[in-house]
């Protein structure tokens, strides 16, 4: 009864339009008083968590994937790959999967991916004749694989939160980001089979691929970089993400040419106004997860399901039940620092690995930015494409439907996660 009554007052404070980050904290302020616990505590939690050396990584991420956007990268990673697949049957959608996939081995934000890819791939696939709603679907979608694909910041936070390794978690996401990738390429394949709307493109000739390829390759070279230093141990995440954006700088900046002073002070800024919203956001989640550990939520939650719900199978469906239905008013960080304290530890009492766990809910995640109100995604592509929400939210179903597919693949096979990290 607690904390539906938790729930609903913060739901409550959500809906009269108080910012996240303060709805958090607020609540999680007034039960440590109520509950008679030193208000004290809000302070120093918030202290412990804004100094961790991991969360350093998420504002590097951020300045290396907008130096990229105002770059043009995402234009470069897409030609490249156009050229080689462009003339497959739906060749244009697969590079588009193919182009988001690319760049979010480098950015790790779904946002950036979905902007930095859907500018380009958007005006180029109308053009040729696909479906308006399809292709508002495809990109959408497409972004997510930002925060499933390595490096991922959701991941970053999650294994922050739930003192994981972020290493173990980036390595467990490549499996299931490899299948989501297939999924939604077999899907546009299959899409274009049946649909006679769109002009096929002609084969891109030797020297057209060599010319994009070669335009491309400091790019890739970057993903390559941040890929082998974090899975060689060269780098920790945030080392990676320094580099990152170091290298990001040089490429953008000196050897494509293609960042002004004025794009970079852009980059900056929008980089730090996303990082002190999700630096506040974490800050009032550990308010109010402090509180809800004091008040036993968590064990209460683990003895109420293992008295109620029959096995592992009904639990999963519960928690993809729950996430789905707080997925259509929080955004993805709010979700995972509210709901990790709360479901890990009766996932770990069911049996389930932490990290697998965490694979898991990065993808019901997925499912919460391209889900309307609140799916970021949605809003990205709308204002990129100037579409209506409706046109987009109709377009990215048969995608959601694919992200869902990939969580009941995991569930199935759990290997899919855990084989890179902990067996290979």
């Amino acid at each position: 009864m607690t904390i539906i009554l938790i729930l609903v007052c913060l739901f409550i404070l959500l809906l009269v339009g108080v910012p996240v980050a303060f709805s958090l904290g607020g609540m999680g302020l007034g039960m440590l008083m109520l509950g008679g616990f030193s208000p004290l505590m809000a302070p120093q939690a918030i202290l412990s968590t804004l100094d961790g050396f991991i969360l350093l990584a998420v504002p590097l991420f951020l300045l290396m994937s907008n130096v990229l956007l105002k770059g043009g990268v995402g234009r470069d990673l897409f030609a490249a790959v156009q050229a080689w697949v462009g003339h497959w049957p739906g060749g244009l959608a697969v590079a588009t999967i193919l182009s988001c996939g690319l760049f979010a081995a480098i950015s790790g934000s779904s946002v950036a991916t979905a902007a930095t890819i859907g500018t380009v791939a958007i005006p180029e696939m109308v053009s040729r004749g696909y479906d308006r709603r399809f292709v508002y679907g495809l990109l959408a979608a497409g972004g997510t694989l930002g925060i499933l694909i390595p490096p991922s910041i959701p991941m970053i936070v999650f294994g922050f939160v739930a003192e994981e390794s972020v290493i173990a978690l980036f390595l467990a996401g490549i499996g299931p980001g490899i299948v989501l990738v297939c999924l939604f390429i077999a899907f546009a394949m299959v899409h274009a089979r049946f649909s006679d709307s769109y002009t096929p493109m002609p084969k891109s000739t030797w020297a057209e691929r060599r010319a994009a390829t070669m335009r491309a390759l400091p790019s890739l070279a970057l993903a390559l970089l941040i890929i082998a230093g974090l899975y060689s141990g060269a780098f920790t995440p945030t080392e990676a993400a320094a580099v990152g954006f170091a290298a990001a700088l040089v490429i953008t900046a000196f050897i494509l040419r293609t960042l002004s002073w004025a794009g970079l002070w852009d980059a900056i800024r929008d980089s730090a106004a996303t990082t002190t919203a999700i630096l506040l956001i974490i800050a009032g989640a550990k308010i109010f997860g402090k509180a809800i550990a004091l008040y036993r939520i968590p064990q209460d939650i683990s003895a109420f399901i293992a008295a109620n719900i029959d096995g592992a199978v009904m639990f999963i469906l519960l928690v993809s039940a729950v996430l789905l239905l707080m997925g259509l008013v929080f955004e993805a960080l709010s979700m995972i620092l509210i709901m990790t304290p709360v479901l890990l530890p009766a996932a770990m009492a069911l049996g389930f690995d932490p990290v697998w766990f965490g694979i898991f809910m990065v993808i019901m995640v997925e499912c919460a930015l391209i889900t309307p109100p609140v799916g970021l995604n949605l809003y990205v592509i709308q204002s990129v494409a100037r579409a209506s929400m409706g046109d987009v939210a109709r377009g990215v179903l048969p995608f959601l439907g694919l992200l869902l597919l990939t969580a009941a693949i995991l569930y199935v096979w759990p290997d899919l996660a855990l084989y890179i990290p902990f067996k290979w």
